[in-house]
């Protein structure tokens, strides 16, 4: 369950893998409904779909931090380089901070604008907005904020899975396998 000085443990490997699935469906989804028209009849329940989505990345994200700060991660090899291990806590620490900042942006996003349409999680309930009112402004920058940052996700992502497959593929080291489920680490 637990992480180990070879490999991440089952539940870090179970939210890495959850997370990093919604994330990709959200960047999709987002993308495809943002070029529909305001009269698209799926237009509705996408952006229902993809609040329900982003608000889900966003508690688990919370879980995993809590798990990470109790459960540290195994230690890089003793091979790589000092700019790597640095490269690598840099971009870790950027996808933390937009699994975070995404999902809220997009919940002020909705929270602040004007029209008013309830965020409604898979159906189930209602979120609550966040406390500043109908404030068009904030709502547009909030929008603005969410493209912007999820774009940025879109570019961590890609070079977080080039980085990966270089390890495994030219350097031939465990470090895409210690975060791999039923693999063998060493």
């Amino acid at each position: 369950m637990t992480s180990s000085s070879a490999r991440y443990g089952a539940v870090a490997m179970a939210l890495h893998w959850v997370i990093a699935v919604a994330i990709i469906g959200l960047i999709v989804v987002g993308k495809y409904m943002h070029g529909l028209s305001d009269s698209h009849p799926d237009k509705f329940w996408l952006y229902q779909l993809h609040k329900s989505f982003g608000i889900t990345v966003l508690a688990l994200t919370v879980v995993r931090i809590v798990w990470r700060l109790i459960n540290p991660v195994p230690p890089f090899p003793a091979s790589m380089a000092t700019w790597q291990r640095w490269g690598a806590y840099a971009s870790h620490v950027l996808l933390y901070a937009l699994m975070l900042a995404l999902p809220l942006s997009g919940w002020l996003r909705v929270s602040t604008d004007v029209l008013g349409i309830p965020t409604l999680i898979f159906g189930l309930f209602e979120l609550p907005a966040l406390p500043f009112g109908a404030n068009d402004d904030l709502s547009h920058q909030a929008h603005d904020a969410h493209e912007i940052m999820g774009n940025a996700m879109i570019l961590l992502l890609i070079v977080h899975v080039a980085a990966a497959l270089k390890h495994h593929f030219w350097d031939r080291d465990d470090v895409l396998k210690r975060i791999l489920p039923f693999t063998r680490v060493g």
